[in-house]
This record gives structure tokens, C-alpha cells and sequence, in this order.
């Protein structure tokens, strides 16, 4: 692995571990072994390792929500869909326990947030279209542009929903079965507007995703 690809994925292993703000590019070199200055060639700061972290977020996200080309869209499909969110979504997790502070933090990486947070609400609409279209969700009740923004507020807050209320360490306590869950609720709000085509395996991927969340 090139020197600059360890450095981003020991920073993302670290800040997903200890949160970014207690990580710092001193920690992050003698993770690796390395000065800082062998560090500093590669990123002239944190800043810098945080929206190169982002950016290769945003393009997996957006590779991950592409809709089937020359074909409609089908349940493995929508199988996939639910996988690759729940994968990213625990390897990228400080990014959602730590957004609005790092938007706070870098008024470019802000800009592109949000620019990255459009497209890939109109994609996940598309998405949402597609499983009508395909008759898995029933065109006379779903709404994909609903669907779509509920879907979308629920993830993006849902790991700062575990750090706040679920949780006594927001650190140490988060697992991947926590944040399935949250892809196991977008899922949950087709329940009543499945057809009964689809039910049975979506109730599937449901029974898949599902773990309980107990608060002290």
C-alpha cells in the first residue's frame, strides 16, 4: 500500500475508533510508525486528511446508489442497496457521529457536503422510483420523494442518535448490529407499502437487519 493510502486508512481506523477531535496527525504518524514529517509531506494537516476521507465517501456512496443500467430495477437489487449502506455506513461512522462539527470546521469540505448530499438524495429517489416502477412498492400509496428524504434524515443522524441517547461511550460502544439497525428502519417504512410479491423477501432482509436496542 502506497504511504498515502496508509495514512488514510489509519486515520479513518483512529478517528472511527476515538472520535477525530482527540486524533491528531502526531497520533496518527506514530500509529504508523513514521515521523510527522514523513506525514506532513503527504497532508499539510488534518483538514487535508479529513476531505480526502470524505471525498472517497462520497464517490463509494454514490458508486453504491447507482441505479441498473438497460434494466429495471429488481430485489436483489434493492438486496444490494441495503448491504453497501450498512458497510459504509460502519466504515465511515465517525463521519455521521462527527458531521456538524466538521462541516463547522472547513467551509470547502461544508460546500461539498452539501452538494454531495443533493445528488445523492436525488439518487436515492431514483432508487425509490424504481421500486415502484418495478412493482415492488405499490404506486398507489409510495411517494419516492417521501420515501426518499425520510430514508435520508434517518441515516445521516441515526449513529449521532446512538452517541446521544443510546449509548453511555459513543466511542467504544458503537457496533456494526447498531448501525444495520438504522438501514433495518429506512426498510421498516416500506412495510405497508410492500406488494405482496416483494413481502416475502424483503421480510427477509428485514428479519436480516434487525438486532434490539436496549438503553440503560
Amino acid at each position: 500500500m502506497k504511504t498515502r493510502d496508509r495514512i488514510i486508512e489509519a486515520s479513518l481506523q483512529l478517528f472511527n475508533e476515538q472520535g477525530e477531535r482527540a486524533v491528531t496527525t502526531n497520533h496518527i504518524a506514530a500509529h504508523l510508525g513514521m515521523s510527522p514529517g514523513n506525514l506532513y509531506y503527504h497532508f499539510r494537516n488534518k483538514q487535508q486528511i479529513i476531505a480526502e476521507l470524505f471525498e472517497r465517501y462520497a464517490a463509494e456512496a454514490e458508486q453504491n446508489l447507482a441505479l441498473p443500467q438497460g434494466r429495471a430495477l429488481d430485489l436483489d437489487d434493492k438486496a444490494r442497496y441495503v448491504e453497501s449502506l450498512s458497510e459504509s455506513l460502519w466504515r465511515h461512522r465517525f463521519l455521521q457521529r462527527d458531521l456538524e462539527h466538521l462541516l463547522a470546521s472547513d467551509a470547502q469540505v461544508a460546500e461539498r457536503y452539501r452538494l454531495f448530499s443533493r445528488r445523492a438524495l436525488r439518487a436515492v429517489e431514483g432508487i425509490f422510483q424504481g421500486t415502484i416502477d418495478a412493482g415492488i412498492l405499490d404506486a398507489r400509496h409510495a411517494n419516492a420523494e417521501v420515501l426518499a428524504l425520510n430514508s435520508w434524515l434517518l441515516m445521516t443522524s441515526w449513529v449521532n442518535f446512538l452517541c446521544t441517547t443510546m449509548l453511555n461511550d459513543a466511542q467504544d460502544d458503537l457496533t456494526p448490529q447498531m448501525l444495520r439497525r438504522g438501514v433495518y428502519q429506512v426498510l421498516a417504512q416500506e412495510r405497508g407499502l410492500l406488494s405482496e410479491a416483494a413481502r416475502p423477501e424483503v421480510e427477509v432482509m428485514l428479519e436480516r437487519l434487525y438486532s434490539p436496542l436496549a438503553a440503560d
